[in-house]
């Protein structure tokens, strides 16, 4: 299975491969050619989403941290030093295949409340329509142990799902799952393939191999599970030698795949339409009617009537003259801006509302029609 059909992939890149441990450096030579092979994708028109550890060693090398666990404050103080060395290391190798980087902090916070979470994808959305590849991180400097996500394999999971990618890769320092652990028991199997995460796949999780290393096999496997139910196949993979992802690229590389029984897209869409309640309702107008059927966005000029009182983000549900249901999504404005902007063209939307938001009340993609 090669990742050549991939159409916007998330790669997650942990701090063991990327980082020398005797050095505290980044490796150079894996970098440039990982940044030979996103170029590759890149150039195919594949979107590319970069989920990067490492910046608390660099910046413990830089500020000359003793070696040991360190306190939470020391943490992020090397957060804060190693992430400007980390994102400089990705925006040269980058630029030298004329791709711009654009560097993005999350906390856990980020993505389970749900504006924030709304705004994150938007932003993600913008940088890759305008061709550039997000390198993200998790905010350390000001995440705390309560909401830290603890390791960058769940952060890449859920930066899939926000972003509706339809392929993981967690690059780490195994090739994927076993039925034990390969490191103590020589009769451990290789899994290529795990369509459900079931008990004993559970089962099979061990701890981190690496001091570098948050995360171990069950934190992937939380990760796959994230990831599976989002739609998006997930790849575990050994990333330690240089040229990692040309393998991956062309199929060459031993790894473990976890593989969904849904598209992100249709995934999203299930969700969207029994997992959460309604909070308002737009009436539609007949063109706005057609225009859904056809499968295209709702606009504020086809909307006659707001009932309910919802936030940005919402699930509000679509109804015709008749009170016929004839979709669900989620809201791009709140309720008292809809009502301003109703009934007129998405042109008109600055000028109403004093800021320019989206052209859509509620975008195709967020909308499940009936």
């Amino acid at each position: 299975m090669s990742l050549t059909s991939s159409k916007r992939l998330v790669v997650k890149i942990g701090s063991s491969i990327l980082v020398d441990e005797a050095k505290g450096e980044v490796r150079r030579d894996w970098l440039e050619a990982l940044s030979r092979d996103v170029a590759r994708l890149h150039k195919k028109g594949c979107e590319i989403v970069l989920v990067s550890s490492g910046a608390i060693r660099l910046g413990r090398t830089y500020l000359k941290l003793t070696n040991g666990p360190l306190k939470l404050e020391e943490s992020q103080a090397a957060a804060a030093t190693g992430q400007i060395q980390l994102a400089h290391a990705y925006q040269e190798a980058l630029a030298r295949h004329g791709i711009t980087v654009a560097q993005v902090l999350l906390t856990l916070d980020d993505s389970e409340e749900r504006r924030r979470y709304l705004n994150a994808r938007q932003t993600m959305a913008t940088l890759l329509g305008l061709k550039a590849v997000p390198v993200i991180n998790e905010n350390d400097t000001v995440a705390t142990d309560e909401i830290r996500f603890g390791d960058n394999d769940r952060l890449g999971a859920r930066v899939a799902e926000m972003i509706s990618a339809d392929t993981l890769i967690l690059l780490s320092d195994i090739d994927g799952l076993y039925t034990g652990d390969p490191r103590s028991d020589k009769s451990a199997k290789h899994i290529a393939e795990i369509r459900e995460i079931t008990p004993e796949i559970e089962a099979m999780g061990g701890a981190a191999a690496s001091a570098l290393s948050h995360g171990g096999m069950v934190t992937k496997l939380i990760a796959a599970r994230i990831a599976m139910a989002a739609g998006c196949r997930m790849a575990i993979a050994d990333g330690r030698q240089v040229g990692a992802l040309a393998a991956l690229i062309d199929g060459k590389a031993r790894c473990s795949w976890f593989l969904p029984d849904a598209s992100p897209l249709s995934a999203r869409k299930r969700w969207i339409k029994g997992s959460l309640k309604c909070a308002g309702t737009l009436v539609v107008d007949d063109g706005a009617v057609r225009a859904l059927s056809a499968g295209k966005s709702l606009l504020p000029a086809g909307v006659t009537r707001i009932d309910g009182e919802f936030q940005r983000g919402d699930v509000v549900e679509v109804h015709d003259k008749q009170g016929r249901v004839l979709a669900r999504g989620l809201v791009a404005y709140a309720a008292e801006d809809a009502r301003r902007i109703a009934g007129h063209k998405s042109r008109e939307i600055e000028k109403l509302l004093g800021f320019r938001g989206r052209d859509e009340m509620v975008h195709r993609d967020d909308l499940v029609v009936e």
